[in-house]
């Protein structure tokens, strides 16, 4: 079985670099899970830092989380499913909202469990994915903050996760304005300006991000140590707390392109190949991961003389060009990935998770 595993020094070093940025800045931060898809080895790690409050967008993830450790502050960071609210009250402190009557059933709900259930207020700033309109702000949070069992801890806003809109000083103003337009009109206090992300980071450290803003979630930099608006790695960070091993299953000297009439793939593709090549050979081979597991392009070897050729659901087929390395069968091969590749080989139960120490 090939494995994903995950460096717990690296992490603590990650996580203690973003404490120290946001305790100086006076900013509190959420870690961000989901990339975790619930694993109970990875997060029980991961909640023996100093964590305060811990986001996903998963229910069955939140519900591990309180499982390990019940007096952590969980936050549901997508707009609720009618038919999960119930749960949503049960298993997240807090959720991020965008929808009258989800927010009235949050309500009801609350009050059957004897709850006071908190939320954000997401507003749209451009990303076009989840937020009410800037224009209808104060009439919607107006129709919020008088319901029962409901208390508005905070206002917040995403970037980047949709269209890749970039966040800037002018955006996060307006997001810290809306703030004090409620706090003056209504005369309630809103503790968090939720305006920061990973992508966001980059502002902080530059010493350009807005006062207001005093509230991020994030994930991505602190797994992979990555700087998102430039994309580049942060310096001082780790970035490869994850690592793939998989096993070589088979390693021959084969022809380097197919012989017959070629269709399709089992993923629909087409393949064209130089007749020129007709009669070379290399060394291919065959590791224990497929499609199923992971999309090859989100992974990648250090070792240059690694090509990936194709893949099927359960197979990955590489190239060695002439095995400079005298690999051999049995032999593991180390792979780094992106963040969508950690995410889908966390997500496979076909991956064993492993902690290295």
């Amino acid at each position: 079985m090939a494995f994903l595993e995950m460096d717990i020094k690296k992490l603590k070093h990650n996580f203690d670099f973003l404490d120290s940025l946001f305790k100086s800045n006076n900013i509190q931060w959420a870690v961000v899970s989901k990339v975790l898809c619930g694993n109970k080895l990875f997060l029980a790690e991961l909640l023996n830092l100093s964590l305060k409050q811990v986001c996903d967008s998963r229910l069955t993830n939140l519900k591990n989380i309180k499982s390990l450790n019940d007096k952590i502050e969980t936050i549901y960071i997508k707009p609720p499913a009618k038919r999960e609210i119930t749960n949503i009250v049960k298993y997240a402190d807090i959720s991020v909202n965008t929808e009258i009557s989800t927010i009235k059933s949050l309500s009801r709900a609350a009050k059957k469990l004897n709850k006071v259930h908190k939320i954000f207020i997401m507003i749209e700033m451009g990303e076009l994915r989840e937020g009410v309109l800037r224009d209808e702000f104060i009439k919607f949070y107006e129709r919020v903050f008088n319901l029962e069992n409901i208390e508005i801890v905070g206002i917040g806003t995403n970037f980047s996760c949709l269209y890749g809109v970039l966040p800037n000083a002018d955006k996060l103003i307006q997001l810290s304005l809306y703030e004090q337009l409620i706090e003056a009109k209504f005369d309630r206090t809103i503790p968090f300006v939720s305006g920061g992300s990973s992508v966001v980071i980059p502002l902080l450290l530059s010493k350009i991000l807005p006062k207001g803003i005093n509230h991020f979630r994030v994930g991505e930099t602190l797994f992979l140590g990555t700087d998102i608006y430039h994309n580049k790695l942060v310096d001082g960070m780790e970035y490869n707390i994850f690592k793939l091993y998989a096993e070589i299953i088979e390693l021959t000297e084969k022809p380097s392109i197919p012989s017959g009439e070629l269709g399709t793939n089992v993923e629909g593709k087409n393949f064209e190949f130089d007749t020129n090549e007709i009669g070379e050979e290399s060394y291919r081979a065959i590791i224990n991961l497929g499609l199923l597991d992971v999309d090859e392009k989100h992974i990648w070897s250090s070792d240059k003389n690694i090509e990936f050729v194709g893949a099927s659901s359960d197979m990955i087929v590489i190239d060695l060009k002439n095995n400079p390395n005298n690999y051999k069968v049995g032999d593991l091969l180390e792979f780094n990935m992106d963040y969508m590749g950690i995410l889908r080989l966390m997500n496979s139960k076909y991956i064993e998770k492993v902690i290295r120490r």
